[in-house]
């Protein structure tokens, strides 16, 4: 090849590439920035913050908690759905706990660290999704004065699954059970007692730490409680990102009782203020309604402030 061929091609790279870097790194961005800044765009491109007086207190766009330094619950605040995303709507931990239906059998702590003072999940403990679902159920309950019982959940706030051994059938199933085991409450709880005593007229036994029940048929116990549970799905159950700012007005409906009576106000008052940050259906169809627990509890604060 010539050098004056080998020349011409690198200066041809270099033109494409000088001109590819205007257009790519230059003008683009520039034209996305302009964009951004109209005035339909430009409150979501610098993120949707929600100032008051001055000061950030949040994005409409990132859900956020509204708990004190150890974690309650202010009982004049609306609360968001939990999150899984890092300690709680951390953006930068934005994820799911990649936990499905089937998750319903818990990993238990090792009783000899609890003992010894270790905290249960630095001694193994793990909880299934059915568990998780059952103790949010049961705290979010007790937090707004309802009945935190939910289907296939125990009094205790963890998933009723007993693992069932004996002979089976030609399908897997046990026909003549021999043990059963309630494996999600330990014999180191307290007090030891399954929350079933009888399964097929074998008494239900309180799961040993080390021993395998997954030998055992796995079989979740529906329970009595209600089809419907007082306590809404989007109350236990967090959403795919972790960062999901609103909550269902059947969540918001069933806050504003202990919202009201913490800020001295009446249940009406609250519900006009939660009707005001209420969307509905996506161009009328998409979706459910939803309600921005951050815009509601910031118009609250500017309408109802608590005294004191």
């Amino acid at each position: 090849m010539r050098i004056s061929s080998w020349i011409r091609q690198h200066l041809a790279a270099v033109r494409a590439l000088l001109v590819l870097t205007v257009i790519t790194g230059i003008a683009y961005p520039l034209a996305v920035w302009a964009v951004a800044l109209g005035p339909s765009l430009h409150e979501k491109a610098e993120g949707s913050i929600v100032e008051v007086n001055g000061q950030a207190v949040g994005s409409t766009l990132i859900g956020q908690l509204f708990t004190d330094a150890d974690g309650n619950p202010h009982t004049r605040y609306f609360q968001s759905r939990p999150s899984a995303a890092g300690d709680g709507y951390d953006p930068t931990s934005t994820s799911a706990s990649n936990l499905g239906p089937e998750s319903i059998v818990d990993t238990p702590a090792d009783p000899a660290l609890v003992e010894a003072g270790m905290d249960s999940a630095d001694a193994g403990f793990t909880a299934s999704l059915l568990t998780t679902v059952c103790s949010r159920s049961q705290s979010v309950g007790q937090l707004e004065g309802v009945d935190g019982s939910r289907p296939f959940c125990t009094p205790g706030g963890v998933g009723a699954v007993l693992s069932v051994i004996g002979p089976r059938d030609a399908r897997g199933n046990v026909v003549h059970p021999t043990t059963v085991v309630s494996v999600n409450e330990p014999c180191s709880a307290d007090p030891a007692t399954p929350f079933l005593r009888a399964y097929e007229g074998v008494k239900v036994e309180c799961a040993v730490f080390g021993e395998d029940y997954a030998i055992g048929q796995i079989v979740p116990i529906r329970g009595d409680a209600p089809a419907n549970p007082a306590v809404p799905a989007d109350a236990v159950t967090a959403s795919g990102s972790g960062l999901d700012p609103h909550i269902s007005p059947a969540y918001a409906d069933l806050q504003t009782a202990r919202v009201a009576e913490a800020r001295g106000i009446t249940t009406d008052q609250v519900r006009a203020v939660v009707d005001d940050n209420t969307s509905g259906r996506g161009l009328g169809f998409l979706g459910e309604p939803t309600v921005n627990v951050l815009e509601l509890n910031v118009a609250l604060d500017q309408q109802y402030p608590v005294r004191g």
